[in-house]
């Protein structure tokens, strides 16, 4: 593997991390400046939009076991 794919894997990784972070309320001010100053706001965009409809997935997929029981 080339140097700049092992580069955008773990930035795709950190991002990734990143918005879980921010999404549960953990996310530190210098990590979250730091993301302003480098990250990519479409990627920042995208992975946040999947992260919500995976969470109110499993809230409706929770709610319906709990209701079928």
């Amino acid at each position: 593997m080339s140097k700049p794919a092992i580069k955008q894997k773990s930035g795709l990784i950190r991002t990734i991390v990143s918005v879980l972070a921010a999404f549960i309320g953990v996310q530190s001010d210098k990590n979250r400046v730091e993301d302003f100053e480098n990250g990519s706001a479409i990627q920042f965009i995208v992975i946040g939009l999947i992260a919500v409809v995976v969470f109110v997935l499993t809230l409706v997929w929770i709610v319906s076991l709990v209701l079928n029981s």
